[in-house]
């Protein structure tokens, strides 16, 4: 990780720094996969290394362009629906070219969140009135998760069970 770890300081820069810090986690669970590795799939869902990070990414778009920052979905980089969708990567798409799309949405989320105060609210058709605070605490934990499931999912591709003994 390339995010120093802080464990003082305001509010603000503890919960971002946390958010930054899952955020290369996740990357770091794909990073040096090939392609046929970052699209390996080991459970029912769409769930696959690759598709974590393109989850990610429509999540960032989701939470920060949709919702605070009012954009329509045509105004968006790339998927922002609450569906499966946003767990789909094409086949032309590298892991490279996701890793990217994630960053990228990743930097337009922090500058969109520096507008508020985390404090600010929005109301939310799904979870009620919420806070700026809630929706960072919110990524921090639904990357922490993805995270966790990337790693798994590395275990799997690192060391098959086969090879385990």
């Amino acid at each position: 990780m390339s995010t120093e770890r802080i464990t003082t300081g305001t509010e603000r820069a503890i919960i971002e720094n946390m958010l930054d810090r899952n955020r290369e986690a996740l990357v770091a669970t794909v990073r040096g996969l090939s392609e046929t590795e970052a699209r390996s799939r080991f459970v029912a869902s769409l769930t696959t290394p690759i598709s974590l990070v393109k989850h990610a990414a429509a999540a960032e778009r989701i939470w920060f362009q949709r919702f605070w920052a009012g954009l329509d979905e045509s105004e968006c980089d790339g998927y922002s629906k609450r569906d499966e969708g946003t767990f789909a990567v094409a086949d032309d798409e590298s892991l490279a070219e996701v890793i990217a799309e994630f960053e990228r949405a990743s930097s337009r989320s922090r500058e969109i969140a520096s507008r508020f105060d985390l404090d600010d609210t929005l109301d939310n058709p799904r979870e009620g009135t919420v806070s700026m605070r809630w929706t960072l605490l919110a990524m921090i934990e639904e990357f922490a998760r993805h995270a966790g499931h990337g790693d798994i999912l590395r275990e799997r591709i690192d060391k098959p069970l086969h090879a385990r003994g």
